[in-house]
C-alpha cells in the first residue's frame, strides 16, 4: 500500500518569498489546486471498504459465483509503481547545492571586495572640495602631473607625442 498523504510537503511561504511578484497569481493558483487535490484525497478513508461476502453468498442463488469474485477480488494486487526517480533527483540536487554553494561564495567575496570600494570612496573628499593636488593624491594614474609626465592640451593620450602612429597617417592620405 502506498503511504498515506497527510498534509502537504511544500514550504508556501518560503516558495512564495522565492517567486516574482508578476508570477504570484500563478503560485496562488497552484496552490488553490494543490490544496484542493490534498483535500480531495484526504476525504477518502486510507483503506477500501471491507466487503461482506456473507451477505452476498446468502443474496446470491449461483452457486461458487461469490466465491469465484471473493478468490479473484482477494488475489488482485494493483502495485505502486517503484520509484525510479528519487536518485536522480537527489543526486541533481546535490549538485545544485554545490553550485549553489560556490555562487554564494564568489558573491560574498565580491560583496567583500565591493564594500572595501566603497568604504575607499566614501573615505575621500567630496569631489566639490577637492583641490588640484588632493584629486593626484587620490588618483595618481588619471591625474595630470606637469613636472614629471606634461602633456599637451587636450591632455587625451591620443594627442600626446608619444603617441604617433605612421600607419594611420599613410591610410588618411
Amino acid at each position: 500500500m502506498a503511504k498515506r498523504i497527510s498534509q502537504s510537503s511544500v514550504n508556501w511561504a518560503a516558495l512564495s518569498e522565492r517567486v516574482p511578484s508578476e508570477q504570484r497569481a500563478n503560485l496562488t493558483a497552484f496552490k488553490a489546486k494543490s490544496d484542493a487535490y490534498l483535500r480531495r484525497v484526504l476525504a477518502n478513508p486510507p483503506e477500501p471498504p471491507k466487503i461482506n461476502w456473507a451477505v452476498y453468498k446468502q443474496s446470491v442463488p449461483i452457486p461458487g459465483m461469490v466465491d469465484n469474485f471473493q478468490k479473484q477480488y482477494e488475489a488482485l494486487k494493483i502495485p505502486f509503481p517503484a520509484d525510479t526517480q528519487t536518485a536522480q533527483v537527489d543526486a541533481q540536487w546535490a549538485e545544485v547545492k554545490k553550485a549553489i554553494e560556490s555562487f554564494v561564495q564568489t558573491a560574498n567575496a565580491n560583496i567583500t571586495k565591493y564594500e572595501k570600494e566603497i568604504s575607499s570612496v566614501q573615505a575621500l573628499l567630496p569631489y566639490d572640495q577637492m583641490t588640484m593636488e588632493d584629486y593626484r593624491d587620490a588618483y595618481p594614474n588619471e591625474a595630470l602631473d606637469p613636472l614629471n609626465k606634461p602633456t599637451f592640451w587636450p591632455h587625451d593620450p591620443n594627442d600626446q607625442p608619444g603617441n604617433y602612429k605612421p600607419e594611420a597617417t599613410q591610410a588618411a592620405h
